[in-house]
């Protein structure tokens, strides 16, 4: 249970740090996305055999395939909408909504692309139509919404 909770703070971290920098710079790092997946998917792993749940691991790293292939295709469709560290922070993303299953992973992706939307319908109504829009937030947001459903 120490891994786990280890996994989830290193993210609450990395997830206050992502959303500053995104919101400022409208960038994501690797030098934070990066070590922060990696060191995450250990614990992750390592929490899976602590408790003796090996396909929880299998789920971490099928969350984390699935939400970076999804958002690789958006990315690969729309690349001035949708980023190359949004792509892999959704993986980062996959993998903490992994533990918690295929519909987790769903769910949560679901719910950053509604605040994604409420966020670029308040830009335009606010005027700021040529705005890039700092997609991170929303991508930590749904994943955060979700995770604390359980």
């Amino acid at each position: 249970m120490t891994a786990l909770l280890a996994a989830w703070g290193v993210f609450a971290v990395a997830s206050a740090v992502l959303t500053v920098l995104d919101l400022r710079r409208r960038r994501l790092p690797d030098v934070v996305v990066l070590p922060v997946f990696a060191v995450s998917v250990v614990l992750l792993a390592l929490a899976a055999c602590v408790l003796g749940d090996p396909s929880r691991a299998r789920d971490v790293a099928g969350g984390a395939l699935a939400a970076f292939a999804l958002c690789l295709l958006a990315h690969l469709a729309r690349p001035w909408a949708f980023g190359g560290g949004d792509v892999k922070l959704a993986g980062l993303v996959g993998a903490h909504l992994g533990w918690f299953g295929a519909e987790a992973v769903a769910s949560g992706l679901l719910v950053a692309g509604i605040l994604g939307g409420f966020a670029a319908a308040g830009m335009w109504l606010a005027g700021a139509r040529r705005d890039h829009l700092a997609y991170g937030p929303a991508l930590l947001g749904g994943a955060w919404w979700r995770m604390l459903q359980g």
